[in-house]
């Protein structure tokens, strides 16, 4: 970066997941028909008057909770005035100067094995827009002929959650985000699904010189629709800024689009087209206050957070961090995961098979039929040597496509593990007799081909053959 310290704060959009709307009583659906969600509320019709969603004045309170701010013992309201074609009122309801929640931090894992802990300016409450969709070929105002507009997106519940500049590299920023977005996800509180945009993201970036204290001239980046986008954004803002300085050139402050095809950001527009939203208090509702004992009641809600998890499976259940990562970033995973090993199975041997087993199953054929116990089920029989491996493959997969009990497939597909010495010793000859020059490698020195010959016996007992006998059996008969 020659020379230069990337300064990065993240301001992220959370729309939340209850039944209505914020301020009247529309469904909050995603995908339905174009403006079927409205209501002269929504629609800023005169004389109509918004109503808050306690439910939503919940779940940014736990939001806020589970990131450690502080939830004001007062909060207002705000309208924030400006000129937006999908906003009907012309102005949005949102928060100023007293947010619902103030401060906290996100303890962060990052991709080199260390952490960060990035603090929370502010976590606030607002309406979302409408959505305009402009007749032209990107989809942007530039070149359209026309537009069209749907206002059922307009007043659904959402929550600002905005970051100190504690960033210091698209990496960092990556790594931030995957993390609150893993903490919503656990909240229930959003399905935070960046694709539909109930999770979206805009970056504020800058750089001084490493050592420095001070803070750059500030460059806002918008349109990042994953976290692959987010870095690679970033990645291009920090490249771009740095030969800007390292030519000489002023960094201009200014909001910049990310274009995903082309790989680069351009500007939108500068500080000096910035609005003046004219806030004041939204004369309609009156400020929230929400007492002690029920923020204790939703603060005993609090599920167990994804960095917590991670922490008890690897430091309880001895998983290996990078295995208790790809459980924890799969709720239901790591939930079917917290019900079989309590039935003392063993955890390492569970969480292969539900982030290798079960996970091919659901990725192929959606969440099916299979229940903990029928992967406890498996384990066990796995462990006492009843099944091989591609037997409780096989006992799984028919199990999620079924519902069946596993002892029911096991005895229904005769999957009963053969550890028949005498049976597996006729298969053993067979297998020798039939691959003469594999034989001769081993016995030339080649010990690796071992796995060939036990494969090719497992084939011929159709999976059931207990694999530690076949390969005794074959070594015994070999090494004669």
């Amino acid at each position: 970066m020659g020379g230069y310290e990337a300064v990065i704060g993240l301001e992220c959009h959370v729309e939340l997941n209850t039944a209505t709307k914020m301020f009247c009583p529309c469904r909050n659906t995603f995908g339905a028909e174009p403006n079927t969600n409205t209501c002269a509320v929504c629609l800023g019709h005169p004389g109509s008057l918004p109503v808050p969603n306690r439910e939503a004045i919940a779940r940014i309170v736990k939001i806020g909770l589970a990131l450690g701010s502080t939830i004001a013992p007062r909060s207002l309201f705000h309208r924030k005035n400006y000129f937006y074609p999908d906003m009907p009122k012309n102005y949005q309801i949102s928060q100023y100067d007293l947010p619902v929640c103030v401060g906290g931090a996100l303890e962060v894992d990052l991709p080199d094995g260390g952490t960060s802990r990035v603090k929370i300016t502010r976590v606030h409450m607002e309406e979302d827009t409408g959505k305009t969709t402009h007749g032209s070929g990107d989809g942007r105002i530039h070149d359209a002929t026309q537009a069209a507009v749907d206002f059922n997106r307009a007043g659904v519940p959402l929550v600002e959650c905005v970051s100190e500049p504690d960033i210091r590299s698209p990496e960092e920023a990556g790594a931030y985000l995957r993390e609150l977005r893993a903490t919503l996800e656990a909240l229930d509180v959003s399905d935070v699904r960046m694709e539909e945009g109930s999770l979206r993201c805009d970056a504020n970036v800058s750089l001084r010189p490493a050592g420095s204290t001070g803070l750059g001239t500030k460059v806002e980046v918008k349109n990042m629709n994953s976290i692959r986008s987010l870095e690679r954004a970033l990645a291009y803002e920090v490249q771009r800024q740095t030969a800007a300085l390292d030519e000489g050139d002023a960094i201009v402050q200014e909001t910049r689009h990310w274009d995903e095809d082309a790989g680069t950001t351009r500007s939108l527009r500068s500080k000096e087209e910035a609005f003046d939203y004219r806030y004041f208090p939204e004369p309609d509702i009156p400020a929230l206050e929400p007492g002690p004992a029920w923020i204790d009641e939703i603060r005993a809600s609090l599920p167990e957070l994804p960095r917590a998890r991670r922490e008890r499976y690897v430091g309880e259940l001895g998983l290996k961090p990078e295995v208790a990562g790809v459980l924890v970033a799969d709720p239901v995973a790591a939930s079917l995961f917290d019900e079989v090993v309590t039935t003392s199975a063993d955890p390492v041997l569970a969480a292969t098979v539900i982030t290798q087993e079960v996970a091919a199953l659901r990725n192929a054929a959606g969440e099916g039929s299979l229940t903990s116990v029928h992967v406890a089920g498996a384990i066990a029989l796995l462990d006492d040597d009843t099944l091989s491996w591609p037997g409780l493959k096989r006992a799984l997969a028919e199990a999620h496509a079924t519902g069946d009990p596993i002892d029911r497939v096991v005895e229904r597909l005769g999957l009963t593990q053969v550890s028949d010495a005498g049976a597996l010793g006729a298969l053993a000859d067979a297998v020798i007799a039939e691959n003469p020059d594999v034989v001769e490698k081993f016995r030339g020195g080649k010990d690796g081909v071992i796995g060939f010959l036990v494969g090719q016996l497992m084939k011929k007992a159709e999976g059931a053959a207990n694999p530690a006998l076949a390969n005794e059996l074959l070594r015994e008969r070999l090494d004669g």
